[in-house]
Order: C-alpha cells, then sequence, then structure tokens
C-alpha cells in the first residue's frame, strides 16, 4: 500500500497552520491535482471541532476522479483526520498533527491509500505519489501568502 510520511518546520504557528489545512474548499486554489472540493456537510464534534463529509476532484491530463471522504478537524489538539468513504480507492487516510515548534511550528502529513482498481493504480500512482511530495511544500506557499513571508523552512523527515 503506497504511504507518504513528512514533517516540516514552518514559520507559522500551529493555530495558523492547523487554520489553513482545515479551510478544505480553498484547495483547489493552490493544492496540485485538485480540480474542486465541496463539502456535503459540518456536523460539531462533541469537545469542539467539527466533522466534514467532502468530495474532491482530482484530475491530471485526461483522468478525472471525484472521492469523498470525512474529515475530522480537532483544533484542541491541534490534529486533522481525513477518512476515506466513497470513491476510487480501496482505502485512504491522512492525518495532520501541528507542533509548537521554535519560530513557528512543525507540521505532519501523513497519507496511505490504495486505488480499488489495479489499472487505475497503475495510471495514477506515480503521479499522485509525485503530488503528495508536492503537497506539504503548497501548504507552506499558501501560509506564506495568507500569513506573509519569513525565513526558509526546513524538511525535517520524509519516508
Amino acid at each position: 500500500m503506497p504511504m507518504f510520511n513528512n514533517t516540516r518546520r514552518v514559520k507559522h504557528s500551529p493555530e495558523q497552520m492547523f487554520a489553513l489545512v482545515a479551510d478544505v474548499e480553498k484547495y483547489p486554489q493552490f493544492l496540485p491535482l485538485c480540480e474542486g472540493l465541496t463539502v456535503r456537510r459540518r456536523t460539531p464534534r462533541e469537545g469542539g471541532g467539527e466533522v466534514l463529509l467532502a468530495d474532491m476532484s482530482v484530475g491530471y491530463k485526461a483522468i478525472r476522479e471525484t472521492f469523498t471522504s470525512r474529515v475530522t478537524l480537532d483544533p484542541d489538539n491541534l490534529k486533522i483526520l481525513v477518512e476515506y468513504v466513497d470513491g476510487p480507492f480501496r482505502y485512504l487516510e491522512n492525518r495532520w498533527t501541528f507542533r509548537p515548534g521554535e519560530r513557528g511550528c512543525e507540521v505532519g502529513f501523513f497519507i496511505s491509500y490504495e486505488f480499488a482498481s489495479r489499472m487505475l493504480g497503475l495510471l495514477m500512482g506515480a503521479m499522485f505519489d509525485k503530488a503528495f511530495r508536492k503537497f506539504a511544500e503548497a501548504f507552506e506557499r499558501r501560509a506564506d501568502v495568507v500569513y506573509g513571508r519569513g525565513a526558509p523552512s526546513a524538511l525535517v523527515t520524509e519516508t
């Protein structure tokens, strides 16, 4: 099962980065492959935060797919969990963490997925891997636009 794990130090606060990643409707403006995102439902979470049911449309050249996921926003613990509901995957889980760090925060990004169709996996797999490697960078660039630019960030770990 393909997997990508990355931690980056950024110059923005954990709360700023959480808010940026939680603002899913803005993804089509800056996220690679994301052509559209619609939140179908927002449900308040007991203890704070909310759970979204969202449809994301991704595309590359002639291939277009839409999938539905449940997004759990946990602002008290600065965590976001994305779980697959429906679409072209057999499995998809994505986790974000935001920890205070020196002059900013550490943003953790983990994703594990498997396409339901072997053919789709062959067609889209390599392209998805490349896109996931650019996700952290795309969010960091977006944070610089939204919150202002500062010293460059450093990649901490990637697997």
